[in-house]
């Protein structure tokens, strides 16, 4: 038995195969996870049902689990209060590079070869979702 924050064992083996600049969407509820996503990434399913299971959760294991080397959002409206960003800055290891980006850059960004990974949460909140450029084993 594993003793480690994620359990999920088709989880645990996609983010074994995820190497230096490997890309990892965690996609909040909202996001096409099917179409707006590489077409060989793995989706894991977590989206049981609303708020279930939240991204911030998943964020927090996943990056137990692997270095960030940077971290992307969309790039949201101003006069919109994006509520889950700064959890994310909390939950990152200081100093994580974070990159904001278009809309359509970002789905871009998503669709490329380097996205291994798609989790699919259950975050209703908008904006919600962060693609993680993973970074080297620090030894």
């Amino acid at each position: 038995m594993l003793k480690t924050d994620i359990i999920h064992p088709p989880l645990l083996s996609a983010l074994a195969k995820a190497g230096h600049k490997a890309q990892i969407l965690i996609a909040d509820a909202n996001y096409s996870f099917v179409t707006n996503s590489n077409p060989a990434a793995e989706i894991i399913y977590l989206n049981f049902a609303p708020d279930m299971i939240p991204a911030t959760d998943v964020l927090a294991g996943v990056s137990k689990m692997i270095n960030v080397e940077l971290a992307t959002m969309m790039a949201w409206p101003d006069d919109f209060d994006n509520t889950i960003h700064q959890s994310y800055v909390d939950i990152l290891p200081d100093g994580t590079p974070m990159d904001y980006v278009a809309r359509a850059d970002f789905y871009g960004a998503v669709k490329s070869p380097d996205t291994l990974l798609v989790i699919a949460t259950g975050e209703t909140r908008r904006f919600a979702n962060i693609l993680l450029t993973v970074g080297p084993v620090i030894v």
